[in-house]
């Protein structure tokens, strides 16, 4: 029996774990792959305050894996496989525990575009990840679609290795911060393709070319490529909470600003939770506030 178990090790989790372990909470947290979550399929981050000029998301997330073993947090690589809002009982691939209290910030997976080809050529050339596959394309022409700053951010790093970078976006303009749309500009690897969806991607046993359709002429054209990395944002990892906390309709748990969710004495943090910002230092300070709301919760319970 815990006081509180948290459900998902990223930077939302791993703040919330850091709180509780100040409040002395006793707490349990799990994470089915590795403390850091999907930050750490990006090299670097740039704007986490106190770091100028950026730092390793290995680095950062391995210092805040560090403040909570100080406090003594157990932590276990176990994937959640369904739990009980009420009694909060939560049942894993490798035991069963329950607490006076649940956190979820099991994060978010990488959307697809849902075009032909896509599902076929994953691992063959088509990656939701440039820091791990991106040095696998030296010397090649390769495309990234997106508009955001990880399209920016993943962009420029791509371009350490390839022969070009294309962007591909929907709309006339990036939507990425001003001062990494100024660093792709002076960037002569990368060029951008917009105005355009991508229809289709081709390729017998590998990823050979992909079909872009310009959305205002409609026209189509086949652009030759070794690679294409999709960043076109994320879906919650919460397919194990539907009917059981209140979500909307992408799968995004509904909190309030206390990061309460629809169930008494469950909370959610982080890239899982339904809000309009979504970066490192977000997930992080909702962790902060959930743990506030746990130690919160529970001595009002006891008393």
């Amino acid at each position: 029996m815990y006081e509180l178990i948290i459900i998902g090790a990223g930077p939302a989790g791993l703040t919330a774990a850091l709180y509780a372990g100040r409040y002395r909470l006793k707490t349990l947290l799990l994470e089915k792959i590795t403390p850091g979550g999907r930050i750490l399929m990006s090299e670097n981050i740039e704007n986490y305050p106190g770091f100028p000029g950026g730092i390793s998301t290995h680095e950062l997330m391995g210092r805040m894996e560090k403040q909570i073993k100080d406090l003594d947090i157990e932590i276990r690589t176990e994937e959640v496989l369904d739990i009980d809002c009420k009694s909060k009982a939560v049942q894993t691939d490798a035991g069963a525990y329950t607490a006076e209290a649940l956190i979820i910030s099991a994060g978010a997976a990488p959307r697809k575009l849902g075009v032909p080809g896509e599902d076929r050529l994953t691992g063959r050339g088509v990656s939701y990840c440039a820091t791990c596959d991106g040095p696998l394309y030296k010397d090649k022409d390769v495309l990234i679609v997106g508009g955001g700053d990880s399209v920016a951010e993943e962009a420029l790093y791509l371009a350490r290795f390839a022969k070009s970078v294309s962007i591909v976006h929907r709309r006339d303009k990036m939507r990425a911060s001003a001062i990494l749309q100024e660093k792709l500009a002076l960037n002569k690897k990368i060029n951008f393709i917009l105005n355009s969806i991508v229809t289709e991607i081709s390729g017998a046993d590998k990823l050979e070319s992909v079909t872009v359709k310009d959305v205002i002429t409609l026209g189509l054209r086949k652009i030759d490529c070794k690679g294409i990395f999709i960043y076109v944002g994320q879906d919650p990892e919460t397919a194990f909470l539907k009917g059981k906390l209140e979500l909307d309709d992408s799968g995004f748990i509904i909190t309030g600003e206390d990061m309460a969710a629809s169930q008494k004495g469950v909370f959610a943090c982080g890239d899982c939770r339904k809000k309009s910002f979504y970066q490192v230092i977000t997930a992080a300070a909702d962790g902060a506030v959930a743990a506030h709301s746990v130690n919160k919760y529970i001595a009002e319970k006891r008393t």
